[in-house]
């Protein structure tokens, strides 16, 4: 797209590049109608440095601290800035090491948009890719349009300035997974006060100097965690009722998001977001709902968005006027946003519009995009050739969590010749993961070789049954080092060594990733998002929500069989009975939905008759009424 250029600095209708920038500080909403939200522990690590310049809002993992500080030293010298070392040995040097990233980070960002605001408006410079990525209905995008089509030099000039004034950059947002949360000890054997692994994290997102960005709380409560953020002001409302730094939550369930809000809300803590992502059509760990689907979710949160929003504003009024000595008339904003196994632009589309979502998460996809993720070739590989056959839901994780797993990537690789050798287990350097305390005093990890070593030797004194001896055996070995397996792949990709001799990558890209297999330039996919090219490999892709049924549906069928003794038992006879339940409501649900609301419908509609045979036959095997 050629347009007419002048140079920014040239004409006196441009005012210097402070005012510019002061002006950007006061639009902090950018355009773009999608997050990218956080993956593993090195995927997105750098991503606000490759992607925020566009409007784009991504999320970042600060637990860890090992990375983050291979991070700062690596983009320290790729920009010429003083290295300073920030060693073990510090006092709370783990949340100094996140602070110190977070700021680097920041003040690249920052960087880059005071370049791009002095660029000229021509096919190739940033400021041009910056509109041109923008979604086709953005009021935004059609004023860029038409300064392009302007042939009136000092109208278009003045459209040039306003267009730059209008550059926001993407927000940078941190996650942390809560129920990583190791206590740490001084050197006298005594817990530190305030220095678990969450909470050492959190002060070092809180140090930081990102404003207009966001925590995002991702795997329940942690009321330890949400206490230390009561002691704090960093989330406190200004005068008008904005937040320097703000709260989001991760969430499954209507319920979840309820319960979580008032319990902050009673502490002074507002909740900005709620991020509603799938039980199961995501990436990484899976938390299963009882068989409640995303639509019936996302109808839930549509209906009580208002209850929802009052019932915790009047909580929180009350603590602010004990906090803060404020009364307040009405309540910050709240948002409600959701990803999940989001694959076509007619999905993205119907979210927003059918359930009034403020932003779309788009994860796995960006895993083929280097220009916004950090993968190494192997594993880019991998992932570009992932068929469903490639993906399972494991038991790999330490934390017993379900996990979403790439097979053949070089951590899995390792963990089998390590089998075969007679040596199971990872050496624990890092040890976030490190909660077992059934052999030892000191908590270690399921996925260790210490851990494995005495458990193994366990379960063979214990005389079991052949196949119940090999099943034990095998739940012992699935455990596998995550720390080291999801930080290696940003290492390998910038050329830098995380750990000397151990090089392994583990993956869990969501199931959606089968059904894309080019690896793409950023502004391809953005296309794909809002509909401009179609990046989808597999025909027969089903729509998203059938997608999640199915797993959810497999989900149910394998727990059933796991359990198939114990269901004699009330209890866990009525929660299969709850599980199946809520699935034949959700196929009720979408049957209901508008008839324009899907594609093909006849397709969509096809699966989930198919969904409801398959439920009949697990009500009639397992005696279900």
């Amino acid at each position: 797209m050629l347009s007419l250029s002048f140079s920014p600095l040239l004409h006196p209708i441009h005012l210097n590049s402070c005012i510019v920038a002061k002006q950007f500080k006061m639009n902090q909403r950018t355009a773009h109608t999608f997050h990218i939200p956080v993956m593993g522990l090195s995927y997105t690590i750098d991503s606000p440095i490759k992607v925020a310049r566009f409007g784009i809002s991504s999320v970042v993992s600060i637990m860890e601290d090992h990375l983050i500080e291979t991070m700062r030293r690596y983009y320290c010298r790729n920009t010429d800035r003083h290295y300073e070392p920030i060693t073990t040995k510090e006092p709370d040097y783990r949340a100094k090491r996140i602070t110190a990233y977070l700021n680097l980070m920041n003040a690249i960002v920052e960087e880059q948009m005071q370049k791009m605001r002095t660029e000229a408006f021509v096919e190739g410079n940033e400021i041009v890719q910056y509109f041109d990525m923008l979604p086709e209905d953005s009021p935004l995008r059609k004023s860029y349009l038409d300064m392009v089509k302007c042939t009136n030099e000092e109208e278009h000039l003045a459209m040039q300035h306003y267009l730059r004034t209008q550059l926001v950059a993407g927000s940078i947002q941190v996650n942390i997974m809560t129920k990583v949360d190791r206590d740490n000890w001084d050197k006298q054997g005594n817990i530190i006060p305030n220095g678990s692994d969450a909470v050492t994290a959190l002060r070092g997102y809180i140090n930081s100097d990102l404003d207009h960005s966001a925590i995002v709380f991702s795997a329940g409560m942690n009321p330890r965690l949400y206490t230390y953020l009561e002691q704090v002001d960093a989330f406190d409302p200004d005068e008008n009722m904005q937040f320097r730094k703000k709260i989001v939550i991760k969430v499954s369930d209507y319920r979840s998001a309820l319960i979580q809000g008032k319990f902050l809300a009673k502490k002074g803590i507002w909740v900005s977001e709620f991020r509603i992502e799938s039980g199961l059509n995501c990436g990484g760990h899976a938390f299963a709902t009882d068989g409640f689907l995303l639509g019936p979710i996302l109808e839930e949160f549509k209906s009580k968005r208002q209850e929802l929003t009052e019932g915790i504003f009047e909580l929180y009024k009350t603590a602010i006027h004990q906090k803060l000595g404020t009364e307040l008339s009405r309540s910050p904003a709240l948002e409600i946003t959701v990803q999940g196994g989001i694959g076509t632009f007619e999905e993205d589309a119907f979210l927003r519009a059918h359930y009034d979502v403020a932003s779309t998460g788009w994860g796995t996809p960006f895993l083929l995009v280097p220009e916004a993720t950090t993968v190494d070739e192997h594993t880019l590989t991998l992932l570009s050739q992932a068929r469903e056959q490639d993906l399972v839901l494991s038991n790999s994780s330490p934390l017993g969590i379900r996990f979403h797993y790439l097979k053949g990537t070089t951590a899995d690789i390792e963990k089998q010749t390590r089998i075969v050798k007679g040596k199971p287990g990872s050496p624990c350097t890092e040890k976030l993961l490190s909660f077992n305390t059934e052999f030892t005093q000191e908590p270690i990890c399921t996925a260790s070789r210490k851990y494995q070593k005495l458990k193994l030797a366990q379960i063979t004194t214990l005389q079991l049954p052949e196949a119940e001896f090999e099943k034990q055996k095998s739940a012992v070995l699935e455990k596998e080092c995550l720390c080291i397996g999801l930080s290696n792949s940003a290492a390998l990709a910038h050329g830098v060594t995380f750990l000397e001799k151990h090089q392994a990558v583990n993956i869990c890209p969501g199931p959606n990733i089968v059904n894309f297999s080019k690896v793409v330039p950023l502004k391809t996919m953005i296309d794909h998002i809002y509909g401009r090219v179609d990046l989808v490999n597999n025909p027969s892709r089903p729509h998203m929500f059938i997608a999640e049924m199915k797993l959810y549906i497999n989900f149910l069928k394998e727990q059933l069989i796991s359990k198939y003794t114990e269901l004699e038992d009330r209890k866990t006879r009525n929660y299969f009975r709850s599980f199946i339940g809520n699935l034949a409501d959700a196929i009720a649900y979408y049957q209901n939905l508008p008839k324009h609301a899907m594609v093909n419908r006849p397709c969509f509609d096809a699966e989930l008759a198919k969904a409801e045979v398959a439920l009949a036959g697990i009500k009639e095997t397992y005696s279900f009424e």
